[in-house]
């Protein structure tokens, strides 16, 4: 790499990917690939269930039996509770946010103080999925002073980054109310938050596009050359016959195209759902009269570039989805806080 050869020694050493690291790492890339593949607790979990389902009774049981019991060794490993704060000192304090935004998260937030310390209580005040004004109080907590303190950053970062998500994908569905178009997630999601994403998503009022590579097709550009490359036709919609073919029954084939050429191949497959990418208003515009022209019952999905300023546009085009990566990866967090009673 350039000038590598003139960089410190110290800043060197301080960018050395050690065990830590790849211990971390290594978490994170079991949890990611089994979310893609399919070997994971978030699976089957789609839009058509209840808003909390991620966090039903069933399911936060069986995850919490499974855990070993609160770790009362590890609340010693706090240097600053354990040299200022009495264990025995109890407290209450509010979880209140702080601009105006959609909470998404609250479950996550009984979870960890249940594992950290069973005997802290949460109350939530509001439920996931509603929008609330700054400065109001979302939840209170009670228990063990050291305990809050030791799980307030834990909490606050799982709240206020699902609920940056779900802040943001309300703005993308208010945006194209009134259009037929549904506002959809994508793959593009922190590794091992995958789940927790798009129930964020669906907080506020997206719906989720395929979990991951397990429970859909999505026939992108380099599955077609790779096809073609090992022998495979030519056309897109022989790539879409053969995928019907070997998939299991009831899994949408999806298919994604770039010109308006690529499309009247694709349609001729019979795919379910047609991908179309980075195409101007205009041309989703032609896109949808040619399907209603030669496949009426096929849906057109928008993708690519899409932003708050041209989502109206892109929906009044008369897609039926729009997909937007921007929904998980680029969400500024909500600006949420613990309010410590004086």
């Amino acid at each position: 790499m350039k000038g590598e050869k003139n960089m410190p020694d110290a800043i060197q050493r301080s960018l050395e990917f050690g065990i830590p690291e790849k211990r971390a790492a290594l978490r994170l890339i079991e949890l990611a690939l089994a979310e893609d593949l399919g070997d994971s607790p978030t699976n089957g979990f789609h839009s058509d269930g209840e808003l909390a389902d991620v966090f039903s009774v069933t399911t936060v049981d069986s995850i919490l039996d499974a855990m070993p019991d609160s770790l009362p060794s590890e609340l010693d490993r706090d240097l600053t509770c354990a040299a200022l704060v009495d264990p025995a000192e109890l407290a209450t304090i509010n979880v209140v946010v702080r601009r105006d935004g959609v909470l998404a998260g609250g479950p996550v937030a009984e979870l960890i103080f249940n594992r950290l310390d069973p005997s802290v209580m949460w109350q939530p005040l509001v439920a996931d999925g509603s929008f609330v004004k700054g400065h109001t109080v979302v939840a209170r907590v009670s228990g063990s002073l050291r305990s809050l303190l030791i799980g307030e950053r834990t909490v606050l970062n799982f709240l206020m980054h699902l609920s940056g998500v779900a802040t943001q994908t309300r703005k993308f569905v208010e945006t194209v109310l009134g259009t037929p178009a549904v506002i959809l997630d994508t793959r593009k999601t922190l590794p091992g938050w995958r789940a927790l994403e798009k129930y964020a998503v669906r907080c506020g009022g997206g719906t989720n596009h395929r979990m991951g590579l397990h429970d859909g097709v999505l026939i992108k550009d380099n599955h077609l050359a790779a096809w073609v490359r090992h022998g495979g036709a030519s056309t897109i919609a022989d790539a879409v016959r053969q995928a019907r073919i070997v998939s299991p029954n009831g899994i949408a084939i999806e298919v994604e195209v770039d010109t308006l050429d690529q499309l009247r191949d694709a349609l001729a497959g019979g795919p379910d759902i047609v991908l179309l990418d980075n195409m101007s208003s205009a041309t989703l515009r032609e896109a949808v009269r040619l399907r209603n022209e030669i496949a009426s019952s096929v849906r057109l999905e928008a993708s690519g570039g899409i932003t708050l300023a041209n989502v109206r546009e892109i929906a009044e085009s008369g897609v039926d989805r729009i997909s937007i990566g921007a929904l998980t990866h680029s969400a500024p967090g909500l600006d949420i806080a613990f309010d410590w009673p004086v």
